[in-house]
C-alpha cells in the first residue's frame, strides 16, 4: 500500500506544498502574528521534515515533539482551536491547489488532526 507521501508525488510535492502553505499562512490575518521574528527558513525545513514524516515518506524529522514544539505559543499568544482550525484551512487549501485528490486531503487532514491536542498542550 501506498503512503500520502508516494501518493502525492515524494519529496518536490512536499517542497511546493510547504511554500504555498506558508505564503498562505503569513497572509492569513488569524494565524500569521504567531510567526513574527520566526526564522521562516528553518521553519520551512522543520515543517517539511514533519510533513514527510507524518504522510509516511523517511522518517528525518529531528525536532521538537509537537507538544513542546508549541508550548510557548499556547502559553505566552493563546494558541487555540480556532488557530489550529485555520491551519488546516489553509492545509487544505494548499493541497487543493496542487490537485491532490480530495481522498489525499482528507487522509493528509486525519494525520494533521492527530496532533491536534499535543499541539494545543493538551495531550
Amino acid at each position: 500500500m501506498s503512503t500520502v507521501y508516494e501518493k502525492i508525488g515524494g519529496e518536490p510535492a512536499v517542497d511546493a506544498a510547504v511554500e504555498l502553505f506558508y505564503k498562505k499562512v503569513l497572509a492569513d490575518d488569524r494565524i500569521n502574528h504567531f510567526f513574527e521574528g520566526v526564522d521562516m527558513d528553518k521553519q520551512h525545513r522543520m515543517q517539511k521534515g514533519f510533513l514527510i514524516f507524518a504522510f509516511g515518506g523517511p522518517n528525518n524529522y529531528s525536532g521538537k515533539g509537537m507538544a513542546a514544539a508549541h508550548r510557548r505559543l499556547v502559553e505566552e499568544k493563546g494558541l487555540n482551536d480556532s488557530h489550529f482550525d485555520a491551519v488546516m484551512e489553509d492545509l487544505g487549501a494548499t493541497l487543493k491547489e496542487l490537485n491532490v485528490p480530495d481522498e489525499l486531503i482528507a487522509e493528509a487532514a486525519g494525520i494533521a488532526e492527530s496532533v491536534r491536542d499535543a499541539v494545543l498542550n493538551r495531550a
